[in-house]
């Protein structure tokens, strides 16, 4: 079998980690893992049965919760008991809960631990969320932590959401970003911080393409002196 190889990709909402880490997986072979889907499809949830406000019930739903993820076509497709949610976890109203459900402690070493089993029998893991580096794998081959202002990443959000024929004020979205920013970097039980060994890129002013050949690059550095070969998959 292949050495194990685990690449952590973590950063705040809309700095493009979650197309990069899709399209470094494709290109590796990897396994590719979104935490953050698993922790909207909990609030989802949490909204659906109206218990957002009572911390107990949304911890029961997260052990209780069978939770598969599966990256078909450049899209992570959830389910939750054998139901299909993929669609229904990008709304704004999730948007705007899933910081406050992340941030209760037993919820997050219920999802880490599901996270850890998902990619104990792949050989290699591209999984990324905000405290993969820290907290889930702080122990991995390789950490990134990207970046980008508040500005790009609004305006990137909107462009999701045309393309999903929703309609919402960038002024919004920002204030959205705002506010998750704040509690996912100052909650008591895994921040949103940037390992000391990580990999800092601004993706600002960088195309996809190029934030993924970056990441690819330093990836081949880093397993090359690892001893660790690893052939890159052709474009689809």
């Amino acid at each position: 079998m292949p050495q194990k190889f685990i690449i952590a990709i973590d950063g705040p909402a809309g700095s493009g980690k979650s197309t990069s880490a899709k399209l470094a997986a494709m290109r590796l072979g990897y396994l590719y893992i979104d935490t953050g889907a698993m922790y909207r499809a909990v609030t989802y949830l949490a909204l659906k049965s109206n218990v957002l406000n009572n911390d107990e019930d949304i911890i029961e739903l997260a052990r209780s919760t069978d939770i598969k993820l599966q990256f078909v076509n450049g899209i992570t497709r959830v389910w939750v008991d054998n139901t299909e949610i993929t669609d229904d976890i990008r709304t704004m109203e999730v948007n705007s809960n899933v910081s406050d459900v992340s941030k209760i402690e037993e919820v997050r070493h219920i999802l880490v631990q599901k996270q850890r089993e998902m990619a104990k029998h792949a050989p290699g893991v591209v999984m990324e969320g905000r405290d993969i580096g820290a907290v889930v794998f702080p122990d991995a081959d390789i950490k990134f932590f990207l970046t980008a202002t508040l500005d790009e990443r609004a305006i990137r959000r909107t462009k999701e959401y045309e393309m999903a024929g929703k309609i919402i004020p960038v002024e919004e979205i920002k204030k959205s970003l705002v506010q998750r920013d704040k509690i996912d970097t100052t909650r008591e039980v895994s921040p949103l911080v940037k390992s000391p060994d990580a990999i800092e890129i601004d993706t600002s002013r960088f195309t996809i393409e190029e934030q993924v050949n970056l990441i690819l690059e330093k990836v081949l550095e880093t397993a090359n002196k690892k001893g660790i070969k690893i052939l890159l998959q052709e474009n689809s």
